[in-house]
């Protein structure tokens, strides 16, 4: 008998896929992150958990767990790094992602916050709300025009590529990334050597990085001074991958000239300083907020745990 519990809340066209394909689901009515407490005994009492960002299966929840009938981790969404792979594998316990689903969706986001932060649409929008807008005249709110400007991408991964074709295609922006390796792509792109490198030569730097100890504060200090004074920064990632301090240092210097967020450091926690700060876009992690999207990441979870528990290769292996 298939037992499997979703963690959160997730569309009904999901949640009856999962009850379709396994003998019973739980799905758990709280919207919040599984406690210390839920996480051990959802590995004591299930063959399979549906988790989501901030569930943490930690080193120590997997070592917490004396008789661990759980075997598979179907994580909804892409990253995982609230998720102790090494640990969960040594547990003998399998865990799949939902790449791909989350693409176009992420990259939508990035754009959106590229122009909202060049074209000061925040803080616009809180001048009409507050009820203190003049009226126009030719030197209001004079912002950054995108349109063949030069974009950076820091992670040219599927979420790094689709958000460069947009800016290249849409934009007619030229393209500079800083990866590991080298990247075939559809359209003109040049590889360049260093971060601070690529930080010093563009007009947008965007964060398109994996989430993870590799990647932790890997936008730091040295980061945003190498950025111009008119650039601006955005990130779609995770909120580890920048130094949140730095970050507000940079915006309350005028080092640079803005920054789009959709991720922070300590979710749901948001630094008050961001909040006095009329340079800085913040948004409350909408990446994947559309119901398509977010029904397409279920059911691809629920594809892993058909596989799985058909005795199937997952297809999304992490």
């Amino acid at each position: 008998m298939s037992r499997v519990l979703i963690a959160r809340p997730l569309p009904d066209e999901v949640i009856a896929a999962a009850r379709a394909c396994c003998d019973h689901v739980d799905v758990r009515s709280e919207t919040l992150p599984m406690t210390d407490a839920e996480l051990r005994l959802s590995l004591s009492e299930y063959d399979a958990v549906l988790p989501t960002l901030g569930d943490m299966y930690s080193a120590a929840v997997f070592a917490g767990v004396p008789e661990m009938r759980c075997r598979m981790l179907a994580n909804f969404g892409v990253g995982f790094n609230h998720i102790d792979v090494v640990a969960a594998k040594a547990a003998g316990i399998v865990v799949t992602n939902t790449p791909g689903a989350v693409t176009d969706a992420t990259a939508d986001i990035g754009v959106m916050l590229m122009l909202m932060s060049a074209r000061r649409a925040a803080e616009g929008e809180r001048l009409i709300r507050a009820g203190a807008w003049p009226g126009w005249h030719p030197t209001q709110m004079l912002g950054l025009h995108m349109s063949g400007k030069r974009v950076g991408i820091v992670g040219m991964g599927r979420i790094g590529q689709a958000i460069a074709q947009r800016c290249h295609f849409g934009f007619g922006m030229q393209v500079a990334y800083f990866n590991r390796s080298e990247k075939a792509l559809a359209f003109p792109a040049h590889r360049v050597a260093t971060l601070a490198e690529l930080a010093g030569s563009v007009d947008f730097l965007v964060a398109a990085v994996p989430g993870g100890g590799e990647t932790r504060h890997l936008i730091d200090a040295a980061v945003f001074e190498a950025m111009q004074s008119h650039a601006h920064f955005v990130n779609i990632a995770r909120g580890d991958v920048v130094e949140e301090s730095a970050l507000i240092d940079a915006l309350q210097s005028r080092a640079i000239g803005g920054a789009g967020l959709d991720v922070y450091e300590y979710e749901p926690r948001v630094p008050e300083a961001f909040l006095g700060l009329d340079n800085v876009t913040l948004l409350p992690h909408l990446g994947t907020a559309a119901l398509e999207v977010r029904t397409a990441m279920g059911l691809m979870a629920v594809d892993n745990l058909r596989a799985f528990f058909g005795g199937e290769a997952v297809p999304n292996p992490v």
